[in-house]
């Protein structure tokens, strides 16, 4: 059985985290992606991070899987003849350059759709169109530009970015969706296409519901579901909302046995309607269950804080995991705040292929994040990053050159 994505060629020249992402993804369904870098050193996060000395860094590796390795200097005229020639037979192009990179290597839209009318470039940049559009970015950056980091963190702190990595990996997430309907939008008008995705584009788009919620509260001037309210304040924007489910349905993070010691001993809690007189019933609050302060949604939003205290005072003893077994029993939403160690160390993900183990010829084995997209007639195998310029001879070797030829080219310095 092939791969979903098997006879798509993509042309790599992205590099650190959210290019990568995304081509990493499409090489996971099957894609041959053929990833160019600079003899020598390669991809900056090849040595970037470093725990081993001279082996790609864990950053290189758990962001390159699946990909074929090319070293071409493309400032060189036989070096930009090679990339003509993969131009001409890839499907896909993918860059992450600093805005104008790519006009200024001599490679503008125009002249790749006279190589290849059918190739499809796409990109991510750090904005659209606008006036921040020449600006660098990275994943900070991003996320505050995006909306996120103001509605992150807690009412009386600053504004605080999320260890998730949503404006590098999610956009690569957001790119790989517009690269794979380009290809299915070609299949039918023949026509490649340019895609692009702008980082705080996809930042703002996983914060939709934040921008939802500015425009609440230009209408009514309150959210009663945020934990200002009742006794706090509304300014004119969306306010930072804690651990606040940010639905229709109250959640926040409390404390379990063991917290004193444990950084990530809690647990988060929803207090969701449909199972309202259940959680009454578990942490001995059965009163509450009829009790006219608490029996309905909206009587008990003013009394939120005094609620998750109750409930706090039953999960700090239980232990994440008891309290978690004992309040899916009954259908109750809960979730434990999970480590990074606790995370790796989790049999049924590794079974799943969320969490694969991989040997590296330089570094030895490590754990690496596999294809989060589960196919059923497509089966993820995860292999490893490619050492830097592993394939150049045997790609070249694929597009027509001989054995001579690739021999002269490496003799002229163009790979």
């Amino acid at each position: 059985m092939g791969k979903a994505l098997d006879g798509v060629r993509i042309l790599d020249f992205t590099h650190v985290q959210s290019g990568p992402t995304c081509t990493q993804l499409l090489a996971w369904f099957g894609a041959d992606v053929i990833k160019v870098e600079k003899a020598g050193t390669g991809d900056i996060t090849r040595e970037q991070l470093r725990d081993i000395p001279e082996a790609d860094s864990l950053y290189f590796t758990m962001l390159n899987h699946n990909k074929r390795s090319v070293t071409i200097d493309t400032k060189n005229p036989e070096g930009k003849k090679v990339l003509e020639t993969l131009i001409k037979s890839c499907d896909v192009l993918v860059e992450n350059f600093a805005p104008g990179a790519l006009d200024r290597m001599g490679f503008s839209w125009e002249h790749i759709q006279e190589l290849n009318p059918r190739m499809i470039v796409a990109s991510v940049k750090g904005f659209g169109p606008g006036p921040y559009q020449d600006c660098k970015v990275y994943e900070n950056v991003a996320q505050c530009a995006g909306g996120a980091a103001s509605t992150t963190g807690f009412d009386d702190g600053p504004p605080v970015v999320s260890g998730a990595q949503i404006g590098d990996s999610g956009t690569g997430l957001h790119l790989a969706l517009g690269i794979v309907t380009a290809l299915y939008q070609r299949t039918m008008t023949g026509r490649g296409q340019k895609v692009l995705a702008a980082m705080q584009d996809g930042v703002l788009n996983l914060c939709r519901v934040k921008l939802r919620d500015q425009q609440r509260l230009e209408r009514t001037g309150v959210m009663k579901e945020y934990p200002q309210y009742p006794n706090g304040t509304f300014g004119e924007a969306v306010p930072r909302a804690g651990n606040a489910s940010g639905g229709g349905q109250p959640g926040w993070i409390l404390k379990c046995k063991g917290w004193e010691a444990d950084p990530n001993a809690y647990i988060y809690f929803i207090t969701q309607a449909p199972v309202w007189a259940k959680i009454c019933n578990v942490i001995g609050k059965e009163e509450w269950a009829t009790d006219p302060d608490y029996a309905t949604p909206a009587a008990r939003l003013p009394h939120l804080k005094d609620i998750f205290a109750e409930i706090e005072r039953w999960t700090m003893t239980k232990t994440k995991f008891e309290a978690m077994e004992i309040l899916n029993k009954y259908d109750i939403p809960c979730g434990p705040i999970l480590s990074m160690k606790e995370i790796a160390e989790d049999e049924s993900l590794r079974k799943t292929g969320t969490i694969v183990e991989v040997d590296h010829p330089v570094r030895g084995k490590y754990l690496t994040v596999g294809n989060p997209i589960k196919l059923s007639d497509s089966p993820t195998d995860v292999t490893r990053s490619p050492l830097l310029g592993e394939h150049t001879d045997e790609v070249l070797t694929e597009i027509g050159y001989s054995m001579g030829q690739i021999d002269a080219l490496r003799t002229a310095g163009a790979i």
